[in-house]
């Protein structure tokens, strides 16, 4: 079985270096554990978009700002 590649992956490492917030702070706020958002800002796994809401307030940025679309992966009809 061939797995295949998401059509986007998050961006919350990249806003977290650039704000200088760590992902215990995150977890902490979320009622997550460390592992879960370590997960996420790897891409291992994707918040939920209820989460991704919640991230986005948390760090005071616009949700789009924390998904990045691989138009490549995408298929276009």
């Amino acid at each position: 079985m061939i797995k295949s590649k998401s059509k986007y992956k998050n961006r919350i490492r990249v806003v977290l270096a650039e704000k200088v917030i760590t992902n215990h702070w995150i977890a902490d706020k979320m009622g997550v554990s460390d592992m879960t958002v370590s997960r996420w800002t790897t891409n291992k796994i994707q918040p939920s978009m209820s989460q991704f809401i919640e991230i986005s307030n948390l760090l005071n940025v616009d949700v789009k700002e924390l998904i990045e679309y691989n138009f490549d992966n995408a298929l276009i009809k």
